[in-house]
């Protein structure tokens, strides 16, 4: 059963963490992501897409009867701790399938893996836990934040552009954006720009780009921050100069930005065009739920639930067994909507990377589409930091 949050006693916490009274066990998963503000769609495709798979499982992950309990972190690193602290005190969740930002992680992740729940990322994925802070409780569905950045760096090199001007918000994902473009491109950066997570006027920027004149510009700005910047960009006139981004031009800021994103490249690890049939019957299930296109968000977060099914499944269904639960969760035995997808020794995936352009479809909407694959089998490069008894 699906439900928004509630007070649980905390008896009930207790039991639920340990089975029922009867023996038979019930899994509690919580879902945090940012469901308020101008990054609010994030977080509406990330529990979309969970829900979505969780119904079509028939209400349960490895045939155990789940209940689904919902909160926003508002995109406040304090208030999402006090959170994450209720769903594992008050609710006794054994799993929490969140955040989006990374500054969230950065507060969560320790009260989530030092309680013995398991953390499943469908979105965040910061180096430092892909590296020497691994940690057995914590898995991500998505990536690390340098990888998708990094098939655009890539790509300018590979196209022999000669400067770029990059641009993120000013916090650990942003900084690990722009490091994931500059570890493959290495021409000229005529300016490294940050703003301030949430900004949306970006006319100073602008202007700078336009005093720069770069081969291309590179931004990684999600939500509302993408949204107004391409809408910003073309109507400064600067579309002659091509648009490189990650999360700035895709089916969560798309439905805003419409034909000022046409045309625009982005990074990524899926695309809604991808075929395969468990992705096909995907995207046909979630546009027919949902009324809108899902973009990679959704794709990671419908993932974390197949990844919980598995893990759950192979542990006979033992949600109490830590040791099991955890030996599923490494494995990864999952067919992906992605296609290729193997969890990697630090828990982040082993996977494909693409580089994909903006689309009008006949029907009206937007998406993005898959033009090249940039990294096959893609090992992130922090992993080696990450030793596996941790």
């Amino acid at each position: 059963m699906i439900s928004k949050a509630k007070t649980l006693l905390p008896l009930l916490a207790l039991t639920l963490l340990s089975g029922t009274a009867f023996g038979q066990e019930k899994l509690k998963v919580g879902v945090m992501v940012t469901l308020s503000g101008p990054s609010a769609v994030l977080g509406q495709q990330a529990r979309d897409g969970f829900n979505l798979a969780v119904k079509q499982l028939g209400g349960k992950l490895g045939g155990v009867e789940t209940e689904v309990v919902v909160v926003d972190d508002e995109l406040k690193p304090d208030v999402a701790v006090g959170k994450v602290k209720g769903l594992l005190e008050r609710d006794g969740v054994q799993f929490v399938v969140g955040p989006i930002f990374s500054n969230v992680l950065q507060a969560i992740h320790k009260p989530v893996t030092d309680s013995n729940a398991f953390l499943i990322s469908p979105n965040a994925g910061t180096s430092n836990f892909a590296g020497a802070q691994c940690h057995p409780n914590f898995y991500v569905t998505s990536y690390q934040n340098d990888q998708v950045h990094e098939v655009l760096g890539k790509y300018a090199q590979d196209k022999g552009f000669k400067k770029l001007f990059l641009m993120a918000p000013n916090y650990q994902a942003g900084k690990d954006s722009l490091a994931g473009v500059k570890r493959h491109f290495k021409g000229e950066v005529a300016s490294e720009v940050y703003t301030p997570l949430g900004q949306l006027d970006f006319s100073a920027e602008l202007a700078q780009i336009a005093a720069a004149k770069p081969d291309a510009v590179f931004a990684f700005m999600p939500g509302g921050m993408g949204v107004n910047l391409v809408r910003q960009y073309r109507q400064a006139g600067l579309a002659s100069i091509p648009f490189l981004s990650a999360f700035t031009v895709d089916e969560s800021t798309l439905p805003a930005q419409k034909e000022a994103a046409v045309g625009f490249f982005g990074g990524a690890n899926w695309a809604p065009d991808m075929k395969n049939p468990q992705n096909e019957a995907f995207v046909k299930a979630y546009e027919a739920a949902y009324n809108s296109v899902p973009g990679t968000y959704a794709m990671q977060a419908y993932d974390a639930a197949l990844l919980i099914d598995s893990a759950v499944k192979s542990a006979g269904g033992k949600v109490s067994d830590r040791n099991a639960v955890r030996a599923g969760l490494k494995k990864g035995d999952i067919k992906s909507l992605r296609g290729n997808f193997k969890m990697g020794l630090n828990g982040y995936p082993i996977q494909d990377f693409y580089l994909v352009q903006v689309v009008a479809r006949p029907d009206g909407k937007f998406a993005t589409s898959l033009r090249d694959k940039i990294f096959d089998n893609y090992v992130d490069v922090y992993a080696k930091d990450c030793k596996p008894a941790n």
